[in-house]
């Protein structure tokens, strides 16, 4: 598409998304992407952690629904239910934020990617749920497989939901494709390690849409918004189909990340059109490694750092 024929200007820095209504190709500004939000129960807005445009969209979305519907409630993947004790503390005012940061074991970024969304929620009162499943839990099925959940004490097994690896055909495709492609099948099956991967993706997914259908319940009336990696919610599949399928009268909107390519004249809404509601277009972040060898490295470092988990 010619540059003079394209309704979407590009993302001119990293801060910057450019928003689209996916079945119109209508530019939207936050404020009227608000308005088409408005009666929408639950608002779901995928990012890719991390990317400062993902951030900056959901923090001022955020304020422009409020404004909207100040019964607001605010859910997030980057918190654990295991957590949740942890941040309502710290919204009470219990707890300071590194204390909480600590405690709650949030996400290295959270000062620089969720403490806005997370101190306007506190400042006007309004909920904050920690939504995902927690991490020893994701870890010990991703290790030993599903049938890992009988183990668990019954504390811990009410914290998830009763029928955890809800899942679609489609999000297996994509699941696969996404992280082993055809290194994940033998004999037209999904490897053992691979099978056991997929489930604990999937606890992540119906962890937080009960955590969402919860709040809904817990607080009639209020708008959901939800903040999550695009990969759970984008082309309705993850944690948008566990929703569908356990609460089909729900209205749910997906906003999608899709990176603009390198050629600025061509805006790739044809090969996106059903990645979300409203796709907004951001810059590519910069690539990490050139050297695969230190890639590699850095890789072991990453999950050498993390706490290991006690799978008896």
């Amino acid at each position: 598409m010619p540059p003079e024929q394209n309704p979407v200007a590009p993302p001119e820095s990293q801060y910057d998304a450019r928003v689209i209504d996916t079945e119109s190709g209508t530019p939207l500004t936050v404020r009227e992407l608000a308005g088409q939000l408005a009666d929408t129960d639950v608002v779901v807005v995928g990012e890719y952690h991390g990317h400062h445009a993902s951030h900056l969209l959901q923090a001022r979305l955020q304020q422009a629904l409020f404004r909207q519907n100040p019964r607001q409630i605010l859910t997030m993947e980057q918190f654990n239910v295991d957590h949740q004790d942890v941040l309502d503390r710290f919204l009470a005012g219990d707890l300071g934020e590194t204390e909480m940061i600590e405690d709650a074991e949030a996400w290295s970024n959270y000062r620089a990617s969720y403490r806005p969304l997370v101190e306007f929620a506190r400042q006007e009162r309004l909920p904050v749920i920690a939504a995902n499943a927690p991490a020893d839990v994701v870890r010990c099925v991703g290790r030993k497989g599903p049938d890992y959940l009988e183990n668990l004490r019954p504390e811990t097994r009410a914290l998830l939901p009763e029928t955890p690896f809800l899942d679609t055909p489609a999000y297996k495709e994509k699941f696969v494709e996404a992280i082993g492609g055809s290194h994940g099948i033998e004999n037209g099956e999904l490897s053992e390690r691979m099978h056991n991967t997929y489930h604990a993706q999937l606890l992540r997914d119906n962890t937080m849409a009960r955590a969402i259908l919860d709040a809904r319940t817990n607080h009639p009336g209020h708008q959901i918004l939800h903040v999550t990696g695009t990969f759970h919610s984008e082309e309705r599949l993850g944690t948008i189909a566990v929703l569908s399928q356990r609460a089909p009268e729900l209205s749910i909107a997906v906003i999608t990340p899709v990176f603009w390519p390198d050629e600025k004249d061509n805006m790739p809404l044809e090969a996106n059109p059903t990645k979300g509601d409203f796709l907004y277009f951001i810059q590519p972040l910069p690539e990490e490694f050139r050297d695969p060898e230190r890639e590699r490295k850095a890789m072991q470092a990453r999950f050498a750092e993390r706490k290991p988990a006690d799978c008896k």
